[in-house]
């Protein structure tokens, strides 16, 4: 595989551990957290904020699977590199 794809694998891997951090300190936790910084404790009343907790699980875990693929893809690629020899 070319080295552009060990490059691309490695952004993503990057961007998305950022992204991963981000959106697990905005769950809303036993104390509140971050996410009642930002207005999460506020309107943890409304009936509204169940469907925001939704939306950020789902995006915290599709964030955790391009994660993990990218980690998958990086392990696959330098197992390749060496058995190729380069």
């Amino acid at each position: 595989m070319p080295i552009w794809f060990a490059y691309t694998m490695i952004t993503l891997l990057v961007i998305t551990s950022v992204l991963l951090v981000l959106l697990i300190l905005l769950h809303r936790g036993k104390g509140g957290g971050l996410s009642s910084m930002f207005g999460g404790g506020v309107s943890s009343s409304l009936a509204g904020s169940s469907v925001a907790e939704k939306n950020l699980d789902r995006y915290t875990v599709l964030v955790g699977i391009v994660w993990f693929a990218c980690i998958v893809g990086l392990g696959l690629w330098l197992r390749l590199q060496m058995s190729s020899g380069t």
